[in-house]
């Protein structure tokens, strides 16, 4: 989807992109290699330059994320799936005036990690640099300005993914749980019905001493994480279809 991506040059946006995909240019390439005059000479070799200067900068991520507006972030999905992470923050939601981070766990796609408040919080901020691109649900709202709050030196991949807002679009309202019933993904039993409320719980019974408690919050924990890959794979293919559906 990158490559037929057009909307990041400065002066494109959606209906010449689809213009430009109805005459056959479905790609960068396929623009390089006209032979004839697409829009002037003028702005025909600006858009050469900034399409040269797009596969040069293929794999740097910052390239495009400074130049595709928060809505179209989704575009950078595929080409950068090997440097992308999944995301979700467990708080104390205030509880009794305290509002901390309790856990945060990562999904790479492979490997499940997490970072516990009074274990290895700390580090945290080191392990997510390994990445270019963070995907979570509600992060622009919560989870990512909470962890900027948090470790006030932090650096957080260049690019981010909201899928709140990329389901929305797609016609999906309301939290993480709900959408996942209706697309019929299921969890554990003993946590299916489990809420943020209850996150908070959990961790207040560890504080306590029952260490079970925790082994559940974090099986909750990655059960939110994990099950964003799937949201976020359904996202790219059903948006790839919409935008690609007016060739």
């Amino acid at each position: 989807m990158l490559e037929r991506t057009f909307m990041h040059i400065s002066g494109i946006g959606r209906k010449t992109e689809t213009l430009l995909w109805r005459k056959g240019i479905h790609t960068w390439y396929h623009f390089l290699d006209h032979g004839s005059e697409i829009f002037s000479p003028s702005r025909d070799r600006y858009i050469r330059e900034q399409l040269r200067d797009s596969i040069n900068n293929k794999t740097n991520i910052a390239f495009f994320k400074d130049r595709l507006c928060t809505d179209e972030m989704w575009r950078l999905f595929q080409t950068f799936r090997n440097r992308c992470v999944y995301l979700d923050i467990e708080t104390t939601g205030g509880y009794q005036g305290i509002n901390d981070i309790t856990v945060i766990g990562i999904y790479d796609g492979r490997d499940y990690l997490t970072f516990i408040n009074g274990k290895n919080l700390e580090e945290f901020e080191s392990a997510i640099c390994d990445y270019d691109l963070v995907i979570t649900f509600n992060g622009s709202t919560f989870d990512l300005p909470f962890i900027k709050k948090w470790y006030r030196n932090i650096t957080l991949p260049p690019a981010h993914i909201d899928l709140r807002f990329l389901l929305k679009r797609l016609g999906y309202k309301g939290g993480l749980k709900r959408i996942e019933k209706d697309m019929g993904i299921s969890r554990e039993e003993d946590i299916c019905d489990m809420n943020g409320y209850d996150a908070v719980m959990l961790w207040k019974a560890y504080e306590w001493g029952d260490k079970e408690a925790l082994n559940v919050l974090l099986r909750y924990n990655k059960a939110d994480v994990v099950n964003l890959e799937r949201l976020m794979e359904f996202c790219y293919e059903r948006m790839k279809e919409l935008i690609l559906g007016v060739i």
